[in-house]
């Protein structure tokens, strides 16, 4: 499912990203090339100054007063071009950013919408949260303020190795000596294995608790309905304990090596004091060692803020190959294949022809030569132990992943054949679990039909036994969901669910039994609502419930990824196979006594 090619990683990725705005990007790094440049000038100019002020040394009254001058302008001048360039910089670099990270969030939302629907569960919301937001903002940040900073610590050392070997060759070298020690012990932590390890556990451990938090937070109401507080907290806080067991591991990384870096690209001038004393003992002109001398210990505090800058850019690169890595997981998703091709009209029947399915990374198939017909307009059950396969066929069906082997048909035509926009238009699923939009009532029920008129609406809600509760609402059909303190129970929820699937009326149904967890009141009401939705449709019933099935036309037995019965509910008893032990278990369970009295 993954597509073969390698994509590129940290910066020329980020910068394959912005290629739309390479302009902005280019200009923003010859800006603060420029800046790098210009910060230094001020630095030249004070060392003119000294040479003025140690070459009349002790007369200072003669000195040249013009040619000070001059060397403050030229500092003012750098001062001002440093500031004028990066601000320069900056705006071309956010609005760079700000057009790619757009671009970014428009294309990963689309991809979202083309790869197969099955990895929206298999990778977790929040997961896909963290990159939506997290990773990507990561890019925007790295385009907007480390990419110019990236050109300037480039740009600057090479300007300071030249300014540092041009003066005074031997000053310059004990200066890159301490360059290089300081260099040194950056390595040892941005550049060891161990760290870049620590960094991939940090983010994984980082993924998980976040995907731990959203699933903790949405079955809450579950959660202490059954009193299940303390028990249901231990994943979340498992997820939190290897977060923090692995930021720690990732923070402490730096203990030895950022206070060794840290002391070292400070402390320079340690190195030229010693060193000062041994040239000195060699010089034969005092006034020009003296001069040169003077500079390095001014110059030497500049080193440090450059090589600060380079420390803070290593950190950025690896957080953003991180970050990028993440994101292109996702991206290297292949889209799922689809065709404009149409053709689907009048009575159709549902076939598997074959087939077998299993999920990536799995070692056992979900489904193993699965064939079964509906014939149009029939009501089939798919009844199975948890992982018999039935959920995985429901699944297929609505083409959240496509086979393994064999085919899945409609119409005696291939759903990979058939384009997903007419695929959707002739399937339509139900949940248990519904999910409706933060807009309004009538918005969430003609989802799947935006032409509906509002009469097409009533009569779908109406049919859907839901619009007498929509009517007593503040804003009628126009209320919001979630707003103003606007929440549906859970059957009023899964009645807008079914609004929305007869409005769409699509010829194939695909029920998650909705009434599993219903009161009565919502579950009488739920299964009228079934009879319009259903009427003269092909149903397929994902059946949790037995009782829920005994007249379907046909029950297929699902176990261990394999069809092994199919029949009435009748003919299914006397075969006195596996249907008839799941009976058993079920009539037990509905009879079951607590100190001799039914429940």
């Amino acid at each position: 499912m993954y597509s073969k090619e390698k994509p590129k990683t940290g910066l020329a990725r980020c910068l394959e990203i912005a290629s739309a705005r390479k302009p902005l990007v280019v200009l923003s790094g010859v800006f603060s090339a420029i800046s790098g440049i210009a910060s230094f000038v001020p630095y030249l100019s004070i060392y003119g100054v000294i040479r003025e002020i140690v070459k009349i040394y002790p007369e200072l009254e003669s000195i040249d007063k013009a040619e000070v001058s001059k060397y403050a302008v030229y500092a003012l001048l750098g001062i001002l071009i440093n500031i004028l360039t990066y601000f320069l910089s900056i705006v071309m670099s956010h609005l760079a950013a700000f057009g790619t990270i757009y671009d970014l969030r428009t294309a990963f939302a689309k991809h979202l919408s083309k790869i197969p629907l099955g990895f929206h569960i298999t990778l977790g919301s929040g997961k896909l949260r963290k990159i939506m937001e997290d990773n990507i903002d990561s890019i925007e940040g790295f385009i907007a303020h480390q990419f110019p900073d990236f050109v300037a610590s480039v740009t600057a050392p090479v300007c300071m190795v030249i300014i540092l070997l041009a003066v005074d060759w031997r000053f310059g070298l004990v200066a890159l000596l301490g360059i290089i020690l300081a260099f040194v012990a950056e390595f040892i932590g941005y550049g060891s294995k161990s760290m870049k390890e620590n960094l991939g556990k940090y983010q994984d451990a980082l993924e998980n608790m976040n995907n731990a938090s959203v699933e903790f937070v949405r079955c809450m109401p579950v959660i202490k309905v059954f009193g299940r507080e303390r028990s249901s907290f231990s994943r979340l806080k498992a997820a939190i304990g290897e977060y923090t067991e692995w930021v720690l591991k990732f923070s402490l990384g730096w203990q030895n090596c950022m206070p060794a870096f840290t002391t070292i690209i400070n402390n320079i001038y340690l190195l030229l004091v010693p060193a000062g004393l041994i040239f000195y003992s060699f010089s034969s002109d005092e006034r020009s060692f003296l001069m040169n001398y003077l500079f390095y210990l001014i110059f030497v505090p500049a080193i440090a803020g450059v090589m600060n800058k380079i420390m803070y850019i290593s950190e950025s690169f690896m957080e953003i190959n991180e970050g990028v890595a993440r994101m292109d997981e996702v991206l290297n998703i292949e889209a799922m294949p689809d065709t404009e091709q149409k053709g689907l009209d009048g009575a159709l029947d549902l076939e598997f022809d074959n087939v077998s399915f299993k999920y990536d990374g799995a070692v056992n198939k979900a489904l193993d030569s699965v064939s079964f017909k509906v014939d149009p307009g029939s009501y089939v059950a798919i009844v199975g132990r948890s992982g018999s396969g039935k959920s995985t066929i429901a699944s297929l069906i609505s083409r959240f992943w496509d086979v393994t082997e064999g085919s899945v048909k409609i119409g005696g035509k291939d759903i990979r054949e058939i384009g997903l926009a007419e695929l959707s238009s002739k399937v339509s699923f139900v949940y248990q679990e519904v999910f409706l939009f933060k807009m309004s009532i009538a918005d969430n029920i003609s989802l799947g039909h935006p032409g509906a008129t509002r009469e097409d609406i009533v009569k779908a809600a109406k049919a859907a036994r839901c619009h007498e509760f929509i009517e007593q609402l503040p804003q009628g059909y126009d209320t919001v969901v979630g707003e103003n303190g606007i929440h549906l129970s859970g059957g009023e929820r899964q009645r807008i669910s079914i609004a929305r699937a007869i409005l769409s009326d699509a010829p194939i149904i695909i029920l998650d039994e909705a009434t599993a967890y219903s009161d009565p009141e919502n579950e009488y009401l739920i299964k009228q609502s079934f009879a319009a939705l259903t009427d003269k449709k092909t149903v397929v019933m994902i059946a949790h419930r037995l009782g829920s099935v005994t007249d379907a036309d046909e029950i297929l037995v699902m176990d261990s990824g394999r069809l092994v019965e199919r029949g009435t509910h009748d003919d299914l008893l006397r075969s006195d196979g596996r249907y008839k032990e799941m009976w058993s278990s079920y009539t037990n369970a509905m009879n079951w006594k607590i100190g001799g009295t039914n429940v």
